[in-house]
This record gives C-alpha cells, sequence and structure tokens, in this order.
C-alpha cells in the first residue's frame, strides 16, 4: 500500500518567470478617481447637481424622503406646525442682540444699562417661552398620538429659537392658523 501525503510533489519551478520591480508596478499603477473621460465627468457633475437640487428642494418643501432623521415622523412634522403658527420669544433674539450690540457701544451709561436688561430680559421671555411651548407641545402630541418620541420637547425648543425665515424645513403653515 502506498501512502498519500499532502506534501507538493517535486515541481520544477512555478511555470513562470518572476515579475520585475518594473513590471510589479507598472501593474499597480491606477487611477485614484476612476478612469473617466472629460465627457463623463462633466455628466456626472451634472447629474449630481441635479440631485442635489432636488434633494434641497425636497428639503425645503418638507418632502419626508429629503428630511434627515431628525425631523422625520408625524410627531415630528405635528410638532413642526406647532411651533411655526405662533410667534416666539427665541426669534427676536438675533436682532434683539444685534440691537442691544450697538447700543451697548453708545458712550451713555443709562443706554448701556438699558441695553444689558432688555437683553436679560429677553433671555428670561425665552426661557419661559421655551419651557411653556415644550410643555404645550408635549401635552398636544400626547393627545394626538398617545405617546411623545423621545427628544419632542428640545427639537419644539429648537426650533421656536430659530427665526421663522431661517428654519428648515421651511414652514408650510401659516401663523394664527389652526393645526391638528
Amino acid at each position: 500500500m502506498t501512502e498519500t501525503t499532502n506534501e507538493p510533489q517535486n515541481v520544477a519551478g512555478k511555470g513562470r518567470p518572476t515579475p520585475s520591480r518594473k513590471e510589479r508596478e507598472a501593474a499597480n499603477k491606477r487611477p485614484l478617481v476612476g478612469n473617466k473621460t472629460p465627457e463623463a465627468k462633466r455628466a456626472e457633475k451634472v447629474r449630481l447637481a441635479a440631485k442635489r437640487a432636488e434633494a434641497r428642494e425636497g428639503l425645503l418643501n418638507g418632502d419626508e424622503r429629503y428630511l434627515g432623521p431628525r425631523d422625520k415622523g408625524p410627531q415630528k412634522r405635528f410638532a413642526r406646525d406647532y411651533v411655526d403658527v405662533r410667534y416666539t420669544g427665541g426669534e427676536l433674539l438675533l436682532p434683539t442682540a444685534f440691537g442691544a450690540v450697538i447700543l451697548s457701544s453708545i458712550n451713555n451709561p443709562y443706554i448701556q444699562i438699558g441695553s444689558t436688561v432688555l437683553l436679560w430680559g429677553l433671555m428670561v421671555l425665552i426661557g419661559f417661552n421655551s419651557w411653556w411651548i415644550s410643555r404645550g407641545a408635549a401635552k398636544a402630541i400626547e393627545a394626538r398620538f398617545g405617546s411623545t418620541e423621545r427628544g419632542i420637547k428640545s427639537y419644539v425648543i429648537m426650533r421656536s429659537l430659530q427665526m421663522r425665515p431661517m428654519r428648515l424645513p421651511k414652514p408650510q403653515i401659516k401663523r394664527g392658523s389652526k393645526i391638528g
């Protein structure tokens, strides 16, 4: 009986010559981005620009497909509408802070103190308004959906602090409208 082993038999070489270093380096060279023609690159650029424009338009219009995870879902849509129908103290923050900085540069102690008091008063108003609107939104969502998602109050507060024209997705509802 003959024994079989897994050891290779005596083979004379690998059957081909060892490539030179120059040949190996040439084989490894390839373009980092791709081997596209300039026309293909331009077409790809135009296609991507159109895709980005479509996504931006969808985001501005509040289309669910183009929203990020922070803004998706029926509760978030309701929360956005809940904030967008109201005037909030946060909308006044940027213009008032800008005015207070300009007023505080006037060399009159009464005007400087007044601008500081105005700014601190606005901060108190924003704090109270944020608490009030987040509480109201959470109650309305609880009544409508049965439970609230995690983080809905902070979502409402952050949206209420933004100036209305800077909100994304753009407000789809007019101020003073009835929601629900």
